[in-house]
This record gives structure tokens, C-alpha cells and sequence, in this order.
């Protein structure tokens, strides 16, 4: 069987590192990947810690059980209790595309049900991080869920 290296001409042999023709090596180096460092991870845990206790006041805010706020799953039942959306909701949680859709009315309800608008729920869905200490620890009074108000 002839190869495709004897097919070509002398001169193209020449001209073509033979490295190049069989892909062995490459012209530069690829940097190994590093672990994050600590300060990443410190950072990390601030955010987190950060994130459970506000969720825990904004449900303590709301009438529930702020412990709920680290329970997986659970933590999403309240928050459509909270939002007057019914509790099946977390089902299609589970399916792709839909999720989107029912996380997008959930916040904007979330956020009516502490007297903030629909811009407020955006927030809370593109910049959980500052939106949702904002509701836990701000001046924001739970008013009752919105999804069975008339006009929310």
C-alpha cells in the first residue's frame, strides 16, 4: 500500500516539516490547566454564604421556614408558595426549555409578592447575587402572594 508521504514530490517533501505532515507535535505550548487558587474559593463561599442567608430571610420575610433556603428542590416549592404559584410548578422545573420560561415568571412574581416590580424580577433572575440580598435584607415587606392578586 503506498502512503500519501511517497505520493507527494521531493520538492514538496522539502519545503514541509515532516512533523506537519503526520500532526505529532504542534509549534507552541499549550499552558497545563490550574486548579482555581484560594482566593477564587473565597470568594466562592463569601457569594454562597451570602446567598443561603438571604434566601433564608427573604422566606423568614414571607411566612416560611427560612431553613428551606438550603434544602434542594424544597427551596423552589416555597418559593412558588411565596409567588402564589401552585406547587406542581417545581415539575416542570425538570423539563428543558420549560424551565426557563416558568424561572422567568417565578421571579417576576417573587418580586411583585414583596411589592417590586417586573424590573425587580429581572434582576433577581440575570443578578441573584445583589437582587436577592436587596429582598432578604432590605426594607422590602412581604404583601401576600401576587400570582392570585387581581391585575399582578
Amino acid at each position: 500500500m503506498i502512503s500519501m508521504i511517497q505520493l507527494l514530490p521531493n520538492s514538496l517533501l522539502a519545503l514541509l516539516p515532516m512533523n506537519a505532515l503526520l500532526a505529532q507535535t504542534s509549534d507552541f505550548d499549550t499552558p497545563a490547566t490550574h486548579a482555581p487558587g484560594p482566593i477564587f474559593w473565597i470568594i466562592y463561599c463569601v457569594v454562597v454564604i451570602l446567598m443561603i442567608a438571604a434566601i433564608w430571610k427573604m422566606f423568614s420575610k414571607a411566612g416560611q421556614p427560612g431553613w428551606a433556603a438550603i434544602i434542594p428542590i424544597y427551596n423552589i416549592y416555597v418559593m412558588c408558595k411565596i409567588a402564589g404559584r401552585p406547587g406542581w410548578w417545581v415539575l416542570l422545573m425538570f423539563i428543558p426549555l420549560v424551565n426557563f420560561i416558568i424561572i422567568i415568571i417565578l421571579c417576576i412574581d417573587l418580586a411583585k409578592s414583596f411589592g417590586k416590580g417586573a424590573g425587580f424580577g429581572i434582576g433577581l433572575l440575570l443578578l441573584p447575587f445583589i437582587f436577592y440580598p436587596v429582598l432578604g435584607f432590605g426594607s422590602a415587606q412581604y404583601q401576600g402572594a401576587s400570582a392570585g392578586a387581581p391585575g399582578a
